[in-house]
């Protein structure tokens, strides 16, 4: 029964940072594209910034994998 409760709790974590991740992606992706729109000369410092932080976003979801694969040997 316990292996079966890793599964759900592996699936809840995988599916839940996978939606943080899309709505901080977006946030961050549009916040960019109107920076640009208002200042076009900032437009290379913004698109580095956003590659950074879209990175950063992308490591949750990653680190969540993990979790759940390790909730899942148990």
């Amino acid at each position: 029964m316990s292996g079966s409760l890793g599964l759900i709790g592996a699936g809840i974590a995988a599916g839940l940072a996978a939606l943080g991740a899309g709505i901080g992606n977006g946030n961050v992706i549009g916040k960019t594209l109107e920076g640009m729109a208002r200042q076009p000369e900032a437009g290379g410092t913004l698109r580095t910034t956003m590659f950074i932080g879209v990175g950063l976003i992308e490591a949750l979801p990653l680190l969540t994998w993990v979790l759940a694969f390790l909730l899942m040997a148990k």
